[in-house]
């Protein structure tokens, strides 16, 4: 009797494998295209040299020569990749230059003390600031570099070089104030929170924000015509005009503390969860844009076209995204749309469409065409498009992530897209590895294989797709900066998959006697070893036979294994790898046995 396997694309790990009969059961390496499994694409490095950090985050771009460039922000710098060579652009000092309002500083009659007005400053006494384009107020110079002596909510003071000749307000209208405190290394990994969607399961209350950070640091890019923008959590919105000798600076009159960065399709950078304008106060909620193509104006007046918003709610935004002319922004628990309106009194408009399907993480989400995927905090996996609502996408490999995600690890998620496959893909920290991102999960999101899933075992900290890249570009724990699909191998080293099939039935009132297996299979490369698990019942004891080693081009694998239900196990490791599957076809008997 010949019985051939043609085996459904897509994993089922969720139910037994004898409930799931009939189907695939496990996988590493592997990807479905075109109704069959195939092994994956290996990687080569870009660049000998290994990142300074843990990289969170991954973004190219083309400047004007069409020279591409691909920045790396992780835990510790801001590095740029640019025609083979790898270059460190991290900003060194941690907040915005600001202009200050008309005459801002306050002098005392024969006092050097200088009181400066400043609505929300960030800040602290002993931090230096460097004072430039202010005019001489009652003979004091007011330009130079100070230490800050005493704040207030709204004001902080200096001690100039020498005492005022009478106690005036002055300056002038052009003042700037721009703290030189250093960019401080940001967190590697989260250590739980105060707030929902923050930490460890069941810490915090629901829905509440994050009394303190606890995040492991992530950064937010975007391209200002050839220029990056860069924005690391919890700081101010960097800019890099394309210098590689320079480093990053942060951007005149940008919020001092953002929670996320998006530059629009309308040339505006929106700073979500920032700092609010007036007083100056960080909000979880708030959302602040610049003008139309002057990413320096941030004051909201009737001259401009920034604005500021409060999404209505709790807790706090996660992240945003571009999504076509629009914006999507998460919060812990909620989907808001953003759609320009362009009117001089309501700029945006903000419209939940979702509830209870929050963002774990701000690189837990991704945009493929018109629709969104990603992660939510209850580690549920959605999706979203235009004109529709939010809703939860059938993940039948569900528990396993759910269960071993590392806990307060979840900002660590990063969802990417794999568009040459039509893939989906989340890598996130398994705790059976530790607490960085071990292992991924791939969603076919389009065409006949739609809905598929596979996962696997590979560590990747950042991941982009291809365009303009020819290349997906990924990046490791050990900071290799790496090209995805590119080449049969791991880096030159061995490229390591593997295939399980649930249970396939032969016979269930009859034991069956495999005697053999004809592969099928195509394009191999590199040894592929198959494994047969064989067992009478569900529950029974399962018999193994082999590894049996198939070579490129054999016809028949000789097995001897009696059972009702049969398991096939592919695998391999070496460099080059690739394979796909066909049919292959069990040559069996009846055994007796009933």
């Amino acid at each position: 009797m010949r019985i051939p396997l043609d085996i459904p694309v897509g994993l089922n790990a969720d139910d037994t494998t004898f409930a799931a009969q009939g189907r695939y059961a496990d996988s590493s390496g592997i990807r479905w295209r075109n109704g069959r499994a195939q092994v994956r694409g290996g990687c080569e490095r870009l660049v000998a040299s290994l990142l300074s950090g843990v990289c969170r985050t991954a973004f190219h771009w083309t400047d004007l020569g069409a020279v591409l460039n691909i920045a790396f922000g992780t835990h510790s710098n801001l590095q740029l990749f640019q025609g083979g060579v790898l270059f460190d652009i991290t900003p060194t000092l941690a907040l915005p230059p600001v202009v200050l309002g008309a005459n801002p500083f306050a002098l005392t009659n024969g006092s050097a003390s200088v009181v400066v007005t400043q609505l929300g400053h960030p800040n602290l006494v002993g931090d230096s600031i460097v004072v430039s384009g202010a005019t001489i107020a009652a003979t004091v110079t007011l330009n130079g570099t100070f230490t800050v002596t005493a704040v207030t909510v709204d004001s902080w003071s200096f001690v100039a070089g020498s005492g005022a000749n009478a106690s005036v307000s002055g300056g002038g209208a052009g003042a700037q104030a721009a703290n030189q405190r250093a960019l401080a290394v940001g967190a590697i990994d989260g250590a739980g929170g105060a707030g929902y969607g923050t930490g460890a399961f069941s810490t915090g209350g629901f829905s509440q924000p994050s009394a303190a950070d606890f995040f492991p640091r992530t950064w937010a890019f975007g391209a200002w015509g050839q220029n990056l923008l860069a924005c690391p959590r919890g700081g101010t919105i960097y800019s890099w005009t394309n210098g590689t000798g320079t480093p990053a600076a942060a951007l005149l009159n940008a919020p001092a503390k953002v929670s996320h960065m998006v530059a629009a399709a309308q040339d505006q950078v929106f700073a979500l969860g920032c700092n609010q304008e007036v007083s100056g106060i960080f909000n979880p909620l708030c959302i602040r844009h610049c003008g139309v193509r002057a990413n320096t104006v941030w004051n909201t007046a009737l001259t401009t076209t920034a604005a500021e918003y409060v999404l209505p709610g709790g807790g706090r935004i996660v992240a945003g995204r571009v999504l076509g002319s629009n914006l999507l922004v998460w919060t812990g628990s909620s989907l808001f749309l953003g759609v320009y309106v362009g009117s001089p009194n309501q700029i945006w408009r903000f419209d939940k469409v979702g509830d209870k399907c929050g963002l774990i993480g701000p690189n837990a989400a991704v945009v493929v065409g018109q629709r969104a995927y990603w992660v939510g905090p209850d580690l549920q996996f959605y999706s979203y498009g235009l004109g529709g609502q939010a809703h939860a996408i059938d993940c039948p490999i569900r528990d396993a992530f759910a269960a071993n995600l590392a806990a307060g690890q979840g900002d660590k998620i990063v969802a990417s897209s794999t568009s040459t496959f039509q893939e989906i893909r989340f890598d996130y920290p398994d705790a059976r590895e530790g607490s960085e991102n071990s292992r991924y999960l791939t969603l076919v999101e389009s065409g006949d294989d739609a809905g598929a899933w596979a996962r696997g075992i590979e560590a990747r900290t950042a991941y982009v797709d291809a365009g303009p890249a020819a290349y997906p570009v990924a990046a490791d724990p050990g900071g290799r900066a790496l090209w995805q699909e590119r080449g049969m191998s791991n880096d030159g080293a061995a490229l390591p998959w593997f295939l399980e099939t649930t249970d396939q039935v032969l016979a269930l009132d009859q034991t069956q006697m495999v005697r053999g297996l004809w592969p099928d299979l195509i394009g191999q490369v590199g040894p592929v070893n198959v494994t047969v698990f064989a067992r009478l019942k569900p529950q029974s004891v399962e018999s193994v036979r082999g590894p049996y080693a198939v070579a490129a081009g054999q016809a028949r694998v000789d097995i001897r294994a009696a059972g009702r239900l049969f398991r096939l196990r592919f695998d391999g490791n070496s460099a080059p790898a690739a394979c796909r599957w066909g049919a292959p076809v069990f040559d069996a008997a009846p055994a007796g046995g009933r």
